[in-house]
């Protein structure tokens, strides 16, 4: 696909019926809506899962996501096709930070939300020396051996979230796993594009499930559906003002350096897709995704990352005009409007929850492998191999480290000792076969991009 720019702030999107539709090119409006609401189901299942599992409001969760998205569309000026979404990468120091245990609201939220504006604060300063540096120092940093390894450790390290919501009862344990097992059924034996959509389908199954079990038969704590029947069908979402706790901050910061793994990520997999390079706009992307999280996080909102659901549909549906998050940023703004929804959302059971959990966590610790293959990493070399155990390590058994009023959780400290300990032992020095200092060499344009990303 051809490299067109006009240089304007934003592009001049052509119209375009059929084929392949370029990011600087647009289906007829029609058309355009039905695919940004289509997005916004893609991204809805995480999206909306993550805040329950922080204790934050779905509603002011999915109206940020909204605004994030525009944000980054404006920032990136309209070239990098991507959707924000809630990021599992908080997960963990927003629960460590807080104290919370679900379900319900958060009452310590102020700190976490302070936590997140930090971390997005030195995103945002990565980002503007990427984009007067280039990014090649990032890649260095961060090879393929060390992002695969931060992936999956994203996942182990939360993996004892999940398992503690399904562990309450024995129905408790047999309603989350028929929820993994249907979101796993969906994944690989629904039809079309019903197979991008598992948590959310997966979910509605497990909580089917859960209400003819416990509501119709007994056999559970039964849904209570009251705050769901008086919560009005439109009204504005509950925002929450941020605290500055430097213990906190501090905590977070780190954060910024895995949401830089992620989105360099995902741009390269939107750029394999679209056969054209997007790496001059990696700076951009950085800074908008920051200033989406600073944004959210001052009213309530989670921190945000692009998003693996979307990039899925684009690889599937092969349109990645960048006017079709506009249409799904403005849908999912609009679904914050509704208390309604958020009461719905607010019903789902803890083991249904439990459930989808192992299914996203699993899947992201398995994505990192994934990342590894797709790359070639080598762990014939001793670096990658050690490398890896010990960034593993490190996560899943969350070690902390502390010194004085400065805190960093698993997730940090295994980010960071896999990029010290990849430079320490020579990550970067030559070597004598073809294959890239990290073990890893280039995948071809036509390699499949979805296995490579992450949230």
């Amino acid at each position: 696909m051809p490299d067109r720019d006009d240089g304007g702030f934003l592009p001049h999107w052509k119209l375009k019926e059929e084929g392949v539709i370029g990011p600087e090119e647009r289906l007829p409006w029609g058309q355009t809506m039905v695919i940004g609401i289509q997005h916004v189901f893609a991204m809805f299942g995480a999206t909306v899962l993550v805040p329950i599992l922080m204790g934050f409001d779905p509603n002011t969760a999915i109206f940020f996501s909204g605004i994030g998205t525009l944000i980054f569309f404006l920032v990136v000026g309209g070239r990098v096709p991507s959707y924000l979404g809630s990021s599992f990468a908080f997960v963990s120091v927003v629960l460590v930070s807080t104290g919370y245990r679900p379900p319900g609201p958060n009452p310590n939220i102020g700190v976490a939300l302070g936590g997140i504006i930090a971390a997005g604060a030195v995103y945002a300063v990565i980002g503007v020396i990427v984009m007067f540096a280039g990014y090649r120092w990032v890649e260095r940093l961060m090879p393929p051996v060390v992002t695969g390894a931060v992936v999956a450790v994203i996942g182990l390290n939360l993996a004892p979230v999940a398992i503690r919501d399904v562990g309450g009862s024995p129905f408790a344990t047999a309603i989350g796993l028929a929820t993994a097992l249907a979101a796993a059924a969906v994944a690989v034996y629904a039809p079309g594009m019903l197979r991008r959509l598992p948590i959310l389908l997966g979910g509605v199954i497990g909580y089917a499930l859960y209400a003819l079990l416990a509501n119709w038969m007994g056999m559970g704590k039964a849904i209570d559906f009251t705050a769901l029947a008086a919560a009005p069908w439109i009204g504005l979402p509950h925002f929450s003002a941020p605290v500055f706790r430097k213990d906190v901050m501090t905590l977070f910061a780190p954060v910024a350096v895995i949401l830089v793994a992620e989105n360099l990520g995902h741009v390269k997999a939107v750029g394999a897709m679209t056969g054209r390079s997007l790496d001059r706009w990696l700076g951009r992307a950085f800074l908008g995704d920051a200033v989406a999280c600073m944004v959210a996080a001052t009213g309530g909102g989670t921190g945000v990352t692009t998003y693996a659901e979307n990039i899925g549909v684009m690889a599937v549906t092969r349109i990645y005009s960048t006017l079709i998050f506009v249409v799904a940023s403005v849908v999912a703004i609009a679904m914050g409007f509704s208390p309604k929804f958020g009461a719905l959302i607010g019903t789902i059971p803890v083991p249904v929850l439990g459930g989808l959990s192992i299914v996203l966590f699993g899947l992201i610790a398995a994505t990192g492998g994934r990342i590894w293959v797709q790359n070639r990493v080598d762990f014939s070399d001793s670096r990658n191999l050690v490398v890896a155990a010990v960034t593993l390590t490190l996560g899943a058994g969350n070690l902390e480290l502390k010194l004085g009023d400065f805190s960093i959780g698993g997730i940090g400290t295994a980010t960071f000792g896999a990029i010290i300990l990849y430079q320490l032992l020579g990550g970067g020095r030559p070597r004598s076969d073809p294959a890239s200092a990290d073990g890893a060499v280039s995948l071809p344009p036509e390699s499949n991009p979805e296995a490579a990303i992450s949230h």
